[in-house]
């Protein structure tokens, strides 16, 4: 009889097992269709020095720039290296931010490296608390600069107001160059007004309605001030938001701003750009799906275990006290 039962465990124990198999083979089915993976850090996949740029905070000490140079993912010396000082920091955003906001000492610092035709933006941010992945792509794709790595960071928590005058720098450095005058306002405007509405309504609501604003500008020009505003409105009901009127005033003016810039040349960058955001989204979305299986994966394993103890234990009582 006890030979019967002994029978019987190893049989349930073989079940058990079988299909603890089964349940690998599916979760490894699951990862080999998973996302494709996240754009990589600067150092695993660097450009000729040529293309890339390092631009640091005049403000910062040596050890705070090594501290920096970590965050970029890459030694210091591999590619050239400029400061940017607070003068000039001031001298971009003039106009743009309250001088109070940016302060007396320049601390963020930008990683530029430009990509092959159709790459897209690479956007990091570590320690900055101003600006977010969003606005320095749309205030990138404002100024012409395409297919970029960029990544703005600072040894401590800083605003990040030296990051678009770090880009700027790193880019006319690369291209031998001055950037057009005109779009790097326009640029600076955007990411400035994109900033000061996100912290009113979120920073995904506020570049979703810049961007949008942005892609109609063959048509601004043709338009009065009451239809643009009108169109704001709009747009950011579309959005579930309500703007203020000094709100759709300074969308207006931006809108007025930009549209001396080519707005079939900036409509095809903003379009590029949603389709890489949409993409970003659905990938965050298949990687929540797979961890969310890995979990219950893990939960069936322990639900498994306890089985396996309470066969091999034979059902026998633990001992009180």
């Amino acid at each position: 009889m006890n030979h019967c039962q002994s029978n019987k465990k190893r049989m349930r124990f073989l079940g058990l097992v079988l299909a603890l198999t089964a349940m690998l083979l599916c979760a490894c089915g699951a990862a080999g269709e998973s996302p494709e993976p996240a754009p990589a850090a600067a150092a695993e996949t660097p450009g000729g020095s040529e293309l890339r740029r390092a631009v640091i905070g005049a403000d910062l000490t040596e050890e705070q720039i090594k501290q920096v140079y970590g965050l970029f993912g890459f030694p210091r010396g591999e590619v050239p290296e400029l400061r940017l000082t607070s003068e000039e920091e001031h001298e971009a955003m003039r106009g743009h931010v309250d001088e109070a906001v940016l302060g007396t000492k320049t601390i963020s610092s930008v990683y530029l490296e430009l990509l092959p035709a159709g790459s897209g933006y690479d956007v990091r941010l570590v320690n900055i608390t101003w600006c977010t992945p969003e606005m320095v792509t749309s205030a990138l794709e404002t100024i012409g600069i395409q297919d970029a790595r960029v990544v703005i960071a600072a040894p401590f928590s800083v605003s990040g107001t030296g990051a678009v005058a770090g880009i700027y720098k790193a880019y006319e450095d690369m291209a031998g160059q001055n950037l057009d005058e005109g779009a790097k306002d326009a640029g600076t405007q955007e990411m400035t007004v994109t900033g000061e509405l996100a912290e009113e309504i979120g920073a995904k609501d506020s570049a979703g309605i810049i961007s949008e604003l942005k892609s109609m500008l063959n048509e601004t020009p043709n338009m009065t001030d009451e239809e643009i505003r009108e169109t704001i409105r709009d747009i950011a009901a579309r959005h579930k938001v309500r703007l203020t009127d000094a709100q759709v005033e300074q969308l207006l003016d931006l809108s007025r701003t930009l549209e001396k810039l080519d707005p079939d040349a900036l409509k095809k960058r903003v379009e590029s750009v949603r389709e890489t955001i949409e993409k970003v989204e659905e990938t965050k979305d298949q990687v929540v799906g797979f961890t969310d299986s890995i979990k219950q994966l893990i939960s069936t394993l322990e639900e498994f275990m306890n089985r396996i103890n309470s066969l091999v234990g034979g059902g026998q009582e633990t001992p009180a006290g």
